[in-house]
Order: structure tokens, then sequence, then C-alpha cells
């Protein structure tokens, strides 16, 4: 049985939001009520529209942001409201590859400053570091004498390399990859992922893999979450998922994966969505997705389908599976 180093149970992040007009805050729902987990050495893949709740998901697990409620167990402890104190010594074991290379790196800071950044506040002595960080930028494909180097040298592919080396000076246990492709040129991307599954191998890391690119997720994950409007509405391994999905929004955003052979996507049966996201602000009572679902029956309006496990590791939240 796997063992698993993060445990997600019924999440909340709302965010206010002040309203002079109505003279009252409101709160934008971002994730809500979500329970997962994400097992050792695994990578979990999380997929949806933009403003679903994905990157809020991660920066919650990683306590960037303070959950509104539930419970974040990270490798046994209970990190959800712990206090910063507390936080300080599992923040070595949470590292984070940011979406953008370009603003996540300080310009002012040489390659060696930027990893060696991290070593410092662990007090790991001078010359350990920099064994360490030459060690670091060889096994991301850069080179020694890059250590003197600014960001600014560097091309958007080399810079998210990096980032990775910085995430991995402290030996982290998980890292959070939000979006860690999606600025970068489609021949860049494939090197990044492989640098990223030859980590995993030698080090033993789990992942959460955020990203809009259904393709990539597929290739890098264990398992995938899909989610709509700060729920999850489909759980289960990567290659059964692409088989056989069955919520409809899944289905659609599966269909929408552009084909290279130009006969088979003119022939091929597309789900094609109409309508826009409602607002997080305030989401439809029963089906979040209810309003775009052209399989929708009476249950939905008013009724919540819950995620629940209907076949072993696949778990879906529609009325349509029961």
């Amino acid at each position: 049985m796997k063992e698993p180093l993060i445990e997600i149970k019924n999440l909340k992040k709302y965010f206010e939001v002040k309203n002079s007009f109505l003279k009252r805050n409101e709160f934008v729902k971002a994730v809500d009520n979500v329970s997962f987990n994400i097992n050792k050495g695994e990578t979990f893949g999380l997929v949806g529209e933009s403003g679903c709740g994905k990157s809020t998901i991660g920066r919650t697990i990683t306590r960037l942001y303070k959950p509104t409620e539930g419970k974040i167990i990270f490798n046994g402890n209970n990190i959800s409201h712990m206090k910063e104190r507390g936080l300080k010594k599992h923040r070595k074991d949470m590292q984070i590859i940011f979406q953008d290379p370009f603003a996540s790196l300080n310009p002012y800071m040489s390659v060696g400053d930027i990893i060696n950044e991290p070593l410092e506040i662990l007090n790991i002595s001078k010359k350990d570091r920099f064994n360490i960080i030459y060690d670091l930028l060889e096994k991301v494909g850069l080179n020694k004498g890059d250590i003197d180097r600014y960001p600014g040298e560097f091309s958007g592919g080399q810079r998210q390399r990096i980032g990775i080396a910085r995430a991995l000076s402290v030996k982290p246990k998980f890292i959070l990859c939000d979006e860690p492709t999606s600025a970068l040129d489609v021949s860049i991307q494939a090197q990044v992922i492989n640098i990223l599954k030859d980590l995993q191998d030698e080090f033993g890391l789990t992942y959460l893999f955020i990203s809009h690119d259904l393709s990539m997720v597929n290739h890098i994950s264990d398992r995938i979450g899909v989610m709509y409007l700060g729920k999850l509405v489909e759980v289960n391994t990567s290659d059964n998922l692409y088989k056989d999905p069955l919520h409809p929004y899944t289905k659609a955003l599966l269909s929408s994966i552009p084909i290279a052979d130009p006969d088979l996507a003119k022939n091929r049966n597309r789900e094609i969505l109409t309508g826009d996201v409602p607002s997080p602000i305030n989401p439809p009572k029963g089906c979040r997705f209810k309003t775009r679902c052209k399989y929708k029956i009476d249950k939905c309006e008013y009724i919540e389908p819950e995620l629940r496990e209907i076949k072993k590791g696949h778990s879906v939240a529609c009325h349509l599976t029961i």
C-alpha cells in the first residue's frame, strides 16, 4: 500500500473581497472543500481552466496561503494552522518551482548567490555550499562556470533550470511545480520535464504538477485530478483518465487536446463547452458544472454531487456515474 506524504482533508481557501456598493464583504471561494492525497515518490497532476483554484491549492499546501478551513497533513504533521516558528522546520522539505522564470529570480543576484541563499539559511559550511552548488548546476544541465553569471544572461529555459537547482538545494521531500513549462518553448518544455523526471528518480521526490497542458500532465503524472470552480470533479491514474474519462468536464478538456493528424482531428467527436465559468463568489447551487453541461438532470439543480470512488483509484463527482 502506498504511503501518503501529503493528505488534504476538506480544504477551503476563501479570499475576502470588499464590496463598497453593497456595503458588505464577499468571499471568492477559490478552493472549496477539497480532499485528496499525494503519495510518496509520485507525481500528482492538477488540471483545469484558469481560475479553477489549481495554484491556490498548491500555495495553500506549502503554506504560502493560510487555509480558511480543513487540514493539511505533511509527512505526518498537521501544518494547517501551524505558526511560522513551527513551520520553519518543514519549509526546507517543501519547495516551489514557479511559473515565470523571468520574475522568480532576483536579477541582481548571481546564480551562485541564488542557489546559495537557502543553504546559508540552513547554516551549511561555505566549502560544502560551493560543492552542492556545482553539483546541482551539472544535474540541471548547466556549467560550473555559470555560477558567477546573472539571470539576465540566460534564456528562459536556462533560468528555469536555475529555479529547479534552487528548489533542490535544501534536499526537499516535496516540490510544487506551478506551471513550470508554460512560459517556455515547446522543445525546451520537453527538456525541463525530462530533468524533473530524472531528478525524481534519483532523489525520490514527490511532485504536485500544475498545468494547462493536458498532454504534458499525462506524460509526467502518475495520477491526475481535474478541477472545476474550486472543486475536484475527477481523480484517476494518468493512463486511465485519458482512456476512460467519466465526468463531462473531463471529457470536454480531453477533447480539446490538438491532434497532429488533420484527418483524425476532422472526424473525431468533440465535447465543446458553451458559456462562461460562473463566479467563484456566488457559485451555482447543486452541481457547479450544470450551467455548461448538456447532460444535466433534475438532481443537478439542487444536489451537489460528492467526489466518490466508483472504481479502485477512480473518483468522480457526477450524478450520472452513481
